[in-house]
């Protein structure tokens, strides 16, 4: 168990299979997936497209409705799109015409929350991931890494118990990429969340996760879970280091029993 994470499980999947009619019949994203992620986790969804990673994280959600099995987060059965979470997708989906801090507003505005006080927390929030210089900037302004910077602080505002990542650093460079993964681990550092986070980056799973669950194509299954048993805080350099060399031909392995080029 990491050390930050409690026993007590934040998030139940339990036998959960999704099936999608289509007009030559019925398509098996998820079949049968089974996971438990304790309180405080960072966990990773690792594998190649189309195996059913982002399906599962919008079951989770609420956002689609699974097919069968079960689902639950804090006790409570996932029947309907949830409330007490934060989702970060793949783009930041930031809207051009307000500034960086209105869009993080966003999230108390829909919520009805004190606009004094949580107007304060999203500037400090900004200014933590260094956009403090930013607040009346415009999304077209701002660089791609500073963009997704905003959508993080955002889903972050209302202080949610789950954090839901969807590839949310796939569209970005390498150099950029690294930052993020580094900004992110101190965030979760100080700010202990359950963190389900979707990836095909072998490299970036090892260096965030406490657990990587590597997924087969699809239909969607569990392949192997593996825990990551490095010291945090984890920097760039620990890639280089033979622990982390064990970890990544582990998960190569994995791919390979499965015919899967990573």
């Amino acid at each position: 168990m990491p050390a930050q994470a409690t026993a007590r499980p934040s998030v139940i999947i339990d036998d959960v299979s999704q099936v999608y009619p289509t007009r030559n019949g019925d398509y098996l994203a998820l079949d049968r997936v089974s996971l438990t992620i304790a309180q405080g986790e960072f966990v990773s969804l690792l594998g190649p497209s189309g195996c059913g990673k982002s399906t599962l994280l919008k079951a989770v959600s609420g956002l689609t409705r699974h097919t069968s099995g079960r689902i639950e987060i804090g006790g409570h059965p996932v029947v309907k799109p949830q409330t007490d979470i934060g989702i970060v997708f793949q783009e930041p989906f930031l809207l051009e015409w307000r500034s960086v801090l209105r869009n993080v507003m966003l999230q108390a505005e829909f919520r009805k929350l004190d606009k004094a006080v949580y107007t304060e927390k999203a500037r400090d929030l900004l200014e933590r991931v260094g956009l403090g210089g930013f607040l009346d900037s415009l999304p077209h302004e701002l660089s791609g890494g500073m963009r997704q910077r905003a959508a993080i602080c955002r889903a972050m505002l209302h202080d949610p118990s789950l954090l839901l990542m969807d590839e949310p650093f796939g569209a970005l460079d390498a150099m950029t990429r690294d930052n993020l993964n580094l900004l992110l681990q101190d965030i979760w550092l100080r700010s202990p969340k359950t963190v389900l986070f979707v990836t095909h980056g072998v490299t970036e799973a090892i260096l965030l996760s406490d657990r990587v669950v590597v997924m087969s194509p699809r239909p969607g299954r569990i392949a192997e879970v593996i825990t990551i048993d490095l010291p945090r805080p984890r920097t760039l350099k620990l890639r280089a280091t033979p622990e982390f060399g064990r970890y990544a031909h582990q998960i190569h392995e994995v791919f390979r029993s499965l015919g899967v080029d990573s």
